[in-house]
Parts: structure tokens; sequence; C-alpha cells
């Protein structure tokens, strides 16, 4: 679980789907923060009346309140003047030391969907910790996360991201289920005949099988497939997808790759990023490799 968890809220709801889901995410012991983030006097009309930026200031304030009343949750609260809800969110995480940023979706995606609008989106590429997006509407039907996903092959990253999983899952029981993506890059496509492809895809699925059952107290298996698409589709047997970075960036920042930026579009459920080379939330509270 996190120890120090900031969550972007909004006044819509989208931001309290964010508090439902970081409130099972946080630890008991644990610190939340909820986070309105407004232009402030940043916007050029509001520098000429000073009235407008307390008004915006109260308004922000009162929102807050309104959100931690109706969420019925202990957190501090916390207004941000920024340009973009992202960046405000993305600045305050590392002012704070934050191990975890929780946003909702955008308004526009797809029902039951995890999707980030493209200007948090942008701010958050680079964010210092790890960022989950609740699924729309699950404010609505707060369950418990009985069954945690991981996107496995391997790579340092999917094993941190592994890690993570087994984490969430300790304090409730909870089942951690792993899928692992083969395929053929298409440059081995050419001159080879069907038979011979085919072939090929059954001893891959046959060794990826293989290394998932020897995963101890995980529910793995392998697919053949194209990884965002078939990662999404995973979404619907699990509470909430856990994923590594694998985008080239610095160390300890979060960079979506191809397929987190496919997921943070298309998951079915709630998605958990996690930057490079982190492997737990204490990690990020102690600062160790």
């Amino acid at each position: 679980m996190f120890k120090n968890v900031l969550v972007g809220v909004d006044g819509r709801p989208n931001g309290r789907d964010a508090i439902a889901l970081a409130s099972q995410l946080t630890d008991p012991d644990g610190k939340l923060t909820l986070a309105h983030v407004h232009s402030g006097d940043l916007r050029p009309s509001h520098a000429i009346a000073p009235g407008l930026v307390r008004e915006e200031r109260e308004d922000s304030h009162k929102l807050l309140e309104r959100e931690r009343v109706a969420a019925n949750v202990k957190a501090d609260l916390l207004s941000i003047v920024s340009m973009s809800p992202g960046r405000g969110l993305h600045e305050q995480a590392e002012e704070q030391n934050a191990d975890l940023i929780v946003v909702g979706s955008c308004s526009h995606g797809a029902f039951g969907r995890a999707m980030l609008g493209d200007d948090t989106r942008a701010a958050l590429n680079g964010a210092p910790c790890v960022v989950t997006i609740a699924s729309r509407g699950y404010a609505e039907h707060p369950t418990s996360i009985a069954k945690v996903g991981v996107a496995y092959n391997a790579s340092p990253e999917s094993k941190a991201a592994l890690a993570l999983a087994r984490e969430l899952a300790a304090p409730t029981g909870a089942t951690v289920h792993a899928l692992e993506i083969v395929s053929i890059p298409t440059y081995v496509y050419g001159g080879l005949v069907a038979p011979t492809i085919g072939g090929m895809i059954e001893e891959m699925l046959k060794e990826a099988n293989g290394r998932m059952q020897e995963l101890p107290d995980v529910e793995g298996h392998a697919v053949y497939g194209l990884a965002g698409e078939e990662l999404a589709a995973f979404g619907d047997q699990v509470d909430i997808l856990v994923v590594g970075s694998r985008g080239y960036g610095p160390v300890k920042r979060l960079v979506l790759g191809s397929t987190s930026d496919y997921l943070q579009r298309h998951a079915r459920c709630s998605l958990l990023v996690l930057p490079r080379a982190a492997a737990s939330p204490a990690e990020h509270v102690t600062g160790q490799a």
C-alpha cells in the first residue's frame, strides 16, 4: 500500500472515482491529500482583477471541502495554482515526495475505461512516482480489489510491476493474475510459410506458459497477439492492472511507452503505471534504488 497519496479532484464524477480508488490504495497509516488545480493569477484576465483570483481560491477550497465530506475520507486539502491540472499534480508530487498520484478518467472516455485527457497525459509523463487512473464510474461501485492483474514478460520493468502487484494484493488476500503476450517480429515473417509460423507461435506460447507456471502465488498464462490490445482485454478479468514503464527517459520517472500509452486510452479497468526502475511503494519514500 502507498504512504503518501496525492489525488486530483475537480468536483466532477471522475475526481470522485479517483478519491474512491485512492482510499483503497492508501496505507491505513498513510497520508491522503486531495488537490484541486486552478489557474489563479496565472490567467491574464485574473491578473488585472485581483477579486477574481480571491474568489477562485475560495471556490477551490469550498470544492475540496465538499468532496472530502461527500467521500467521507480523512484527507488533507490542497489548492494548487497551475496552468494545467496534470502539471500542477506533477509538480506537487515532487514537492511533497508523493509515492502515488491518482487521477480520474477524462470525461469523454467510454464508460468503464481508464483514459487520460491529452493535457493531463502530457504533464504526468515524467512524473516522479506511480500514477493510477481510476476507471469511470468507480465511485458508484467501489468494490474491494480482489484481482490484481500485471503485465509480465520477465523484463526488469515487469518484475517491478509484479512485485508491486503482490504488495497491493497482500493486505486483502487478493489474487495476482499475470499475462505475457508473445508475438513474432514483423521482420521474421518474410519468407516464412504458414505452417512454419504456426509452429513458431506454438513453441513460443509453450515456453512462455512454462515461465508463467514457475511464478509463485501467481495465476499466469500467455497469449499470442498485440500487447496493447491483449492487455486492454485482460482488464475485463481483473480489478486493477499494473504495468511497468519502458519508454526511454530518466530513471525513477514515469515514461509512457507504446503499450502503456495505448492502455491509458483503452484499459477496461483502473490502470497503475510504475516509473522506470521502481519496484515498490517503499522505494519512493526512502529513495532507495
